[in-house]
């Protein structure tokens, strides 16, 4: 599918899943000074939008360095989009660990929470199948992450507010609709393998 502005933006929404973490991240500030906390998740947002930024502009040169093709990530990300959906419509019934003693750094917020392996894949993928349009990709990305900012630092509000029922039914709504766009890209890959077996002498 073709990518417009809008529904990379959606794409990366749902992939970064803001909603989805306010659990991880309201547990791992526990033991931060609540003064502390905006700052803390400013700062994660922060480097995992840098993280993110700098695989837009070096996806090119990592696939061409592995000898990836453009249609092996996009399977590859269609396969990895899916089973993160699965993970979100089908939550682990393993108890939550225990917050990190301290400011977190990096590790778990940053890292995987929002730049995670699905994230990082899904900007190189934007970028690889039209690379002119890079700075409009780098837009989606900076509104995305400006959501994520206001959706975490308001976390702790919304949960108190929503409850943990509403918060699972919408996590699994996006599920669902990930689902969908993970299929569509695997159907659109399978296509494009097929036209290429199809030209092959």
């Amino acid at each position: 599918m073709a990518y417009t502005f809008v529904s990379a933006t959606i794409l990366l929404l749902l992939i970064t899943d803001p909603f989805g973490n306010i659990p991880i991240f309201v547990n791992a500030l526990r033991n931060v000074a609540p003064e502390r906390r905006m700052w803390v998740i400013l700062r994660e947002v922060l480097i995992a939008f840098l993280l993110l930024l700098a695989f837009m502009f070096v996806g090119d040169g990592f696939l061409r360095l592995m000898n990836l093709s453009e249609l092996s990530l996009q399977i590859a990300g269609a396969v990895v989009l899916f089973l993160i959906a699965l993970r979100m419509i089908f939550p682990s019934t393993q108890p939550e660990a225990a917050p990190p003693q301290g400011e977190p750094l990096i590790v778990p917020l940053a890292i995987p929470a929002l730049a995670g392996p699905s994230a990082l894949a899904t900007v190189m993928l934007l970028v690889s199948q039209a690379p002119a349009r890079r700075l409009e990709w780098v837009a989606a990305l900076c509104v995305t992450m400006a959501v994520c900012a206001v959706v975490l630092v308001l976390s702790e509000r919304i949960q108190r507010l929503a409850g943990d029922r509403v918060m699972m039914a919408f996590e699994r709504l996006m599920g669902l609709i990930l689902v969908a766009i993970s299929v569509e890209m695997l159907l659109r890959g399978i296509r494009l393998f097929v036209v290429q077996l199809a030209k092959a002498p």
